[in-house]
């Protein structure tokens, strides 16, 4: 592994650390939000053009907080552990089934979030993630099976950008959804490489988020 992906995971947790505790000291300092939040992930892979025609279905859940920075602008940092990767379907003769490519991730994303009119909110942004598991299940005509795969395969922080909406039902609960597209190529070895090439990381999300 490359030693700058080695200092990846340490600068990681600094970012989460300052994140957070930025966040605790501006919600006390001034009237905020903090709270969880959790919902469906529909991920796929992409190389030049994103193709969600078949994606894998997975989650996402964790905690927000929401500073204000003026009347109609906030700054959002979250942590969230979420999975992500790819279901592909394969057809042998007369035997069919599907495959899963499994990616789990801790993620921090850090949005700009655009107050309109208290209801509605737009968010843009960026994330970094760190990866904490990967692994590929197969369920078909051959049998289902499970195989936890070796994460020096694969680069073990992501990033990219992230944006989407929440719709405010009450002062405390909010509705949205939100799309992240990865900049970091997911495979960091010839093997990894060869089925894989250079893809990355893309991510649709509905979620629900409760304020505490």
């Amino acid at each position: 592994m490359k030693k700058t992906e080695k200092r990846l995971p340490k600068i990681f947790l600094m970012v989460v650390v300052i994140v957070l505790s930025t966040s605790q000291t501006n919600l006390f300092a001034q009237e905020g939000k903090f709270g969880v939040k959790g919902g469906l992930n529909l991920s796929s892979l992409y190389i030049d053009e994103v193709d969600d025609e078949n994606p894998r279905v997975g989650f996402h859940a964790g905690l927000y907080s929401q500073m204000p920075l003026g009347e109609f602008l906030a700054l959002q940092p979250e942590l969230l552990f979420t999975t992500k990767g790819a279901k592909g379907e394969y057809n042998i003769s007369f035997f069919n089934g599907e495959n899963e490519f499994n990616l789990h991730y801790i993620e921090v994303p850090l949005l700009l979030v655009f107050d309109i009119a208290d209801v509605f909110e737009l968010h843009g942004g960026a994330y970094g993630a760190y990866l904490a598991g990967a692994n590929i299940s197969t369920d078909g005509d051959f049998g289902s099976a499970r195989e936890e795969l070796d994460r020096d395969n694969f680069s073990s922080f992501d990033y990219g950008f992230a944006f989407g909406f929440g719709l405010n039902l009450n002062e405390s609960l909010q509705i949205g959804a939100r799309y992240t597209a990865g900049l970091q190529e997911i495979a960091d070895s010839d093997v990894a490489d060869v089925l894989l090439g250079d893809s990355k990381n893309a991510n649709a999300q509905i979620f629900i988020a409760i304020g505490l």
